[in-house]
C-alpha cells in the first residue's frame, strides 16, 4: 500500500514527503518540490502540503513532546508512517484553526488504516482524541530550566538555544525563535537587463499577484499570494530571480563595474552570480566556480534563463588555490558555505540536521576558503565575504582572523543603499549582520575588504 501512487490527497502527499525527508535525510525544499511536481493537485492544495510539511518540520520538537505525553510507546519504537501521520493530526489540532478538530483526526485514522492496520488506526484515533477532549492535560516543560522550555516550546534544539541566550540574551533569543517559525515572504530580483521594477509590477500585478517593492533593494519585489512560482510565465523569460533581500545586498556591496574581471568562488545555485551580472550590464567577465557538476547545472539554468553572457562556468575547488587568478580580479565574492542558521525559516530541516561540532569543524573551511579568495585580488580591489548564518565564529571572527594575518587588507566602510541600512551603524566598520527577527529578512552577514598593497 505504501507505494501505491496516490498522490490527490493533500495530507497523504504531506506524508509522503515528511516520511522521505526522515527516511533520506533529504533537504525538506526539494523533496517537496520534487514530490509535489508529480502531483495534479490545485494551487490551494499545493499550499496546504506545503504549510503541513513545513508546520510539523518547524513544531517537531513541540509536537513530539506532546505525543510522548499520551503515547505508551516511546517515540523512538513507533513507525516513521506512524509517527508522521501522528504529527501532521496534531499539527492540524493545535496549530491550524481552520480545520476542524474532527477532520484532523478522521483523515489521520484513514491514513493509519492504508500505512498500518487496524490496530494502528485505533492507536492513532486514541491518541488524537485523547489530545482534543482535553488540550488541558498537556503538560508544558518546566520554565525553571529556560533553556530546555525554550527548545521544547519553539521547537529547537538545545543546543542552538544555549548558544544564542548566551551571545544575545533571553529576550532576543525567544524573539529570534519566534520569528524562525513564521513562514517567510518571497522576495524576488528584478532582472533589470530586460525590464523595470515598476514594468514588472504592472505585469504581475495584471496576474492578480499582490506586490509590494522591497524596502532594502532597489530591485526588489515582495510577492505575497503567488504559488509554483517556477511555472510562471515571467519567471520563465527571466524577467525576475526569486532571492531574499539580504542576499540582493551582497552584489550591491560588491559594487562590480563594467568590464571588470569578477570571481565568485562559490557560486551556486547562482542568484548573487546573476545580480552581480546585471550590476555589470553583462559586461566585463565573470568567472562562477563550484565543486560540483549538478550547482553548476543549476548556474547556468539561471543565467540562460536570465539571458546573461558574461559568466564563465568552472568546476573548481575553492580550499585549493588556482595560481593562474593569483592577483587578477578587480573583484571577489565569496559567499562561504556555512551553517545556514540565519535561513531556519525557509529550511527548518536545518534545526534538525546540524549540531555544534558541525559548525566548528565547517569555520576551518571557511577561513581555508577566504585566505584562497584573497589571492586572487588585485591591488586595490574588493573582497565581499558573506554567509547566511547570524553565528558570529562563521563571520566577523573569520574576517578579523585573516586580517590579522594577512596585513595588506584592511575592511572598509560599506555604504548605504536605503534607510533600513543606514540604520546598521556596524557598516560603518564594514561589515552587516542582519537578524530575521529585527530587519525582517534572512539572516545575513556581509563584509567588504579591501586589498591596499
Amino acid at each position: 500500500m505504501k507505494n501505491q501512487d496516490s498522490l490527490e490527497n493533500p495530507r497523504e502527499v504531506a506524508l509522503k514527503v515528511l516520511y522521505k525527508i526522515d527516511k533520506n535525510n533529504a533537504y525538506s525544499n526539494i523533496c517537496l518540490k520534487k514530490i509535489l511536481n508529480h502531483t495534479s493537485l490545485k494551487p490551494l492544495d499545493r499550499a496546504f502540503v506545503t504549510q503541513l510539511v513545513y508546520g510539523v518540520i518547524k513544531n517537531k520538537f513541540r509536537i513530539d513532546w506532546i505525543i510522548s505525553q499520551f503515547s505508551n510507546t516511546p517515540i523512538k519504537k513507533i513507525s516513521p508512517w506512524v509517527l508522521n501521520i501522528l504529527r501532521l493530526g496534531i499539527y492540524q489540532m493545535l496549530y491550524l484553526d481552520k480545520i476542524p478538530q474532527s477532520a484532523a483526526v478522521n483523515e489521520s485514522v484513514k491514513l493509519g488504516k492504508k500505512y498500518g492496520h487496524k490496530r494502528i488506526s485505533g492507536f492513532i484515533n486514541g491518541i488524537l482524541r485523547s489530545i482534543s477532549r482535553s488540550p488541558q492535560e498537556i503538560l508544558q516543560p518546566d520554565k525553571k530550566d529556560i533553556v530546555h522550555f525554550l527548545s521544547i516550546y519553539y521547537s529547537h534544539p538545545k543546543w542552538m538555544v544555549e548558544k544564542w541566550i548566551k551571545e544575545y540574551g533571553k529576550d532576543f533569543t525567544i524573539d529570534l525563535l519566534k520569528k524562525n517559525n513564521e513562514a517567510p515572504s518571497i522576495s524576488v530580483r528584478t532582472n533589470t537587463l530586460k525590464i523595470s521594477r515598476e514594468r514588472l509590477i504592472d505585469l504581475l500585478q495584471k496576474e492578480d499577484i499582490v506586490t509590494k517593492k522591497g524596502e532594502w533593494c532597489p530591485e526588489a519585489i515582495i510577492l505575497e499570494n503567488i504559488s509554483n512560482i517556477d511555472k510562471n510565465k515571467y519567471f520563465k523569460e527571466g524577467l525576475f530571480q526569486v532571492q531574499d533581500q539580504s542576499s540582493m545586498l551582497v552584489a550591491h556591496v560588491l559594487n562590480p563595474k563594467e568590464n571588470q574581471l569578477v570571481i565568485d568562488v562559490c557560486a551556486a545555485p547562482g542568484g548573487k552570480t546573476t545580480h552581480i551580472a546585471q550590476k555589470m550590464n553583462n559586461t566585463g567577465k565573470i568567472i562562477a566556480r563550484d565543486i560540483y557538476d549538478h550547482k553548476l547545472s543549476l548556474i547556468k539554468q539561471n543565467r540562460d534563463r536570465l539571458g546573461i553572457s558574461n559568466i564563465i562556468l568552472e568546476k573548481y575547488n575553492a580550499l585549493e588555490v588556482d595560481s593562474d587568478l593569483i592577483g587578477q580580479a578587480d573583484r571577489v565574492l565569496l559567499d562561504a558555505p556555512c551553517s545556514g542558521l540565519g535561513i531556519i525559516r525557509r529550511k527548518p530541516d536545518l534545526k534538525w540536521n546540524k549540531c555544534f561540532n558541525d559548525i566548528k569543524k565547517i569555520t576551518i573551511l571557511q577561513y581555508k576558503m577566504l585566505e584562497n579568495a584573497g589571492k586572487y585580488l588585485k591591488k586595490g580591489g574588493i573582497l565581499v565575504y558573506s554567509t547566511c548564518t547570524i553565528n558570529p565564529d562563521e563571520n566577523f571572527n573569520i574576517v578579523k582572523k585573516f586580517l590579522n594575518k594577512n596585513s595588506n587588507f584592511k575592511i572598509v566602510p560599506i555604504l548605504p543603499i536605503c534607510e533600513k541600512m543606514e540604520k546598521h551603524k556596524e557598516i560603518e566598520e564594514g561589515y552587516l549582520q542582519l537578524f530575521p527577527n529585527i530587519d525582517f529578512v534572512d539572516g545575513f552577514f556581509i563584509s567588504k575588504i579591501q586589498r591596499f598593497q
